[in-house]
């Protein structure tokens, strides 16, 4: 390993664009693993530099930097950015969760100038700090051994291979990450509708004691499930938030991949339309079911004003 303002054997020098709720914490597990971090932030109160420009002025040459901004244009700027700023032999990392056909974009536009580039799927939210992440990197081989003591420190502890990929060219490690993101989402609506049957049906007495006994010996143990538990353990009816539940987008792009592969994906698809459904007040599609209901056959239903009404048969 050479290069990268080695401080010693495997310590490296970064600098990491972005300090919100995960670039804070990958700073800190860096800094206690021995890299020097250099970050900066718009919020001059966790930043430690006054400009990006500031930032790359710290690094010694060949620089690696890491962008965790949000996806989208915030990271086209900050990298096209970089691309004045840093040289030849230079390397950026983009760790946040850009869709995967930025990647090739962001990527040209640095090879222009000889500077290489990796994208990092990143998981392991507010936990990772002390937990470590789970990392899903594309790009060139070389360039991935370069900072690879970056990612072995931000990794959890155990074998390299359970929680770091090198998962193919520039672009698979976002699209690894959109694919895990599309399965966390049929997860969780997995266990959300576990936890409503429970909560309706009269035979069960106690819901949160029945999911927390899932935890250990069952197939459906995991570290989704460990936080429900915690989540009912200080809001055991899980009222104290409203069901409106946003998407970061990569459910959104799993669905189009799997459409335009021809790959049946039902479960992500629907886990999907559910948060759409969980940001209605009131659902058009549903009062249009409620209103055929009624018009062939009479069945029940409730007026949308202060009372309701029901119709007449049954069925």
């Amino acid at each position: 390993m050479t290069g990268f303002g080695l401080q010693e054997e495997n310590h490296m020098q970064l600098g990491l664009v972005g300090l919100g709720r995960m670039g804070f914490n990958m700073r800190e597990r860096l800094r206690t693993a021995g890299h020097e971090v250099v970050g900066y932030d718009r919020n001059a109160d966790v930043s430690d530099s006054e400009s990006l420009a500031d930032m790359v002025s710290k690094l010694s040459a060949p620089r690696a930097v890491w962008v965790m901004v949000p996806a989208g244009e915030p990271t086209r700027q900050t990298i096209a950015e970089l691309s004045e700023l840093l040289s030849e032999g230079d390397i950026v990392i983009d760790g946040g969760n850009s869709r995967f056909s930025d990647d090739q974009t962001n990527s040209g536009l640095l090879a222009d100038k000889g500077i290489a580039y990796l994208d990092c799927g990143v998981s392991g939210g507010v936990w990772g700090k002390d937990n470590g992440y789970g990392l899903m990197v594309g790009g060139a081989a070389a360039d991935v051994e370069r900072v690879m003591p970056v990612f072995d420190a931000l990794r959890p502890e155990g074998p390299r291979e359970e929680g770091f990929a090198h998962a193919g060219a520039v672009g698979a490690g976002h699209y690894a990450k959109m694919i895990h993101n599309g399965i966390e989402y049929g997860l969780m609506q997995a266990y959300a509708e576990g936890f409503e049957l429970l909560e309706a049906a009269e035979v069960i007495e106690d819901v949160p004691a029945t999911i927390k006994a899932w935890q250990r010996g069952t197939v459906v143990r995991s570290w989704l499930l460990d936080l429900l538990v915690r989540a009912l353990d200080s809001d055991p009816e899980l009222d104290d938030l409203r069901g409106y539940v946003e998407d970061s987008g990569e459910g959104r792009w799993t669905v189009e991949e799997a459409i335009n592969l021809a790959v049946p994906a039902p479960v992500i698809s629907a886990a999907l339309f559910a948060r759409f459904r969980s940001r209605q007040d009131d659902s058009p599609a549903m009062r249009a079911v409620a209103s055929l209901r009624n018009q062939f056959g009479g069945h029940a239903v409730q007026s949308a004003g202060p009372t309701s009404g029901a119709g007449s048969t049954q069925g």
